[in-house]
């Protein structure tokens, strides 16, 4: 997985699958760009990135996921739920705003 954190009033972490990256989804109306200059960060191992989001939930940051092995790590930590996903072409995604 890669992980980026954006720094501001309120932290943003990234969280995306690797095979994601420059890749277009689209369904109906909505459109899922994931660009490589947004959501390319640092690999993470599982645990690692388990870690960031639980210290990260602590500070009130939104979170951006995208993936299936994102999504199920994010579920694992109860940052999200199954109702907070969705999915365009295949691909699991869900923002959340703490």
């Amino acid at each position: 997985m890669l992980v980026k954190i954006i720094k501001s009033h309120r932290g943003i972490v990234i969280i995306c699958d690797n095979d994601l990256i420059g890749k277009k989804f689209s369904k109906e109306q909505f459109q899922l760009d994931v660009k490589e200059n947004f959501f390319k960060g640092e690999e993470k191992t599982k645990q690692e990135t388990i870690e960031i989001i639980k210290n990260m939930a602590k500070e009130n940051a939104t979170f951006n996921i995208v993936g299936k092995e994102s999504i199920k790590t994010a579920l694992e930590t109860g940052i999200i739920d199954k109702e907070g996903i969705k999915i365009i072409q295949g691909v699991p995604f869900s923002m959340v705003l703490l």
